[in-house]
């Protein structure tokens, strides 16, 4: 292994279509030259365009694989996909800082994934998911996440809100005043990210790939803005690469 190559984890769903989850973030990774391990969640049933069927990895088996990985490797960033409750999404969270409280972790808050099924099926309890949001450096909801994880009159004022508990990269993908214009909230301020590309194709994982992008440049020393605006550039090559459903990774 390079000695420079920074390493990171993706603590996600295996997705045999490899448009998503942590097929798509190893990609990801190695197009940003960094080194990428994986726990998955869960086994999944899925094409681009059809979702089958969900098995979940036992929670022991996932904090145990954790303990493993993080004993052994200098991670330095983690994102975290698919989890079956807020429950365990906490408890995974703390499990990682008690290994080592340096790891910035970023959560991509997939509620429902592109082909129609449903990951979170219990009722949002407010007060576990600010518990859990407060230990994690970002999330990456879309609109109609945002609006999910904290209902409100705005998807930009419910962004805003969870803003004060970690930073929230809001994606344009579903706003239809401003398509593919992203936002950027923190605590002290809001900062537009401007769409880069006019030709681009839905894709089956976008959000993954975006997140794991942004996992990749901050495992390289960018600062949160600058990680998050090279991310937007790649998700934007990935989005154009094909006009199918899947992508293709390039940098």
């Amino acid at each position: 292994m390079e000695p420079n190559r920074p390493i990171v984890l993706s603590i996600a769903g295996f997705d045999p279509s490899g448009g998503a989850g942590l097929l798509a973030d190893i990609k990801t990774f190695e197009q940003h030259n960094v080194y990428g391990l994986g726990i998955s969640t869960a086994q999944t049933l899925q094409t681009e365009s059809d979702f089958y069927s969900l098995r979940w990895e036992s929670e022991k088996d996932i904090l145990d694989a954790i303990e493993k990985m993080l004993s052994q490797y200098d991670v330095k960033v983690i994102k975290i996909g698919i989890v079956s409750t807020i429950g365990s999404l906490k408890k995974i969270i703390s499990f990682i800082h008690k290994q080592n409280d340096t790891i910035k972790i970023v959560l991509d808050p997939i509620i429902k994934s592109s082909s129609g099924f449903n990951f979170w099926n219990e009722k949002m309890d407010q007060k576990e998911l600010f518990e859990a949001l407060s230990k994690i450096y970002l999330i990456t909801p879309n609109y109609n996440e945002a609006l999910q994880l904290l209902p409100s009159e705005s998807a930009r004022n419910s962004a805003k809100q969870l803003a004060l508990c970690c930073n929230v990269l809001l994606k344009g993908g579903h706003n239809e005043k401003e398509i593919g214009v992203d936002y950027l909230f923190t605590k002290e301020s809001v900062k537009k990210i401007e769409a880069g590309i006019l030709q681009s194709f839905a894709k089956h994982g976008s959000g993954c790939v975006l997140s794991s992008a942004i996992v990749a440049n901050l495992a390289l020393g960018f600062e949160l803005d600058e990680a998050c605006r090279n991310a937007k550039m790649y998700i934007e090559q990935f989005l154009g690469s094909t006009t199918t459903l899947l992508g293709y990774h390039h940098v």
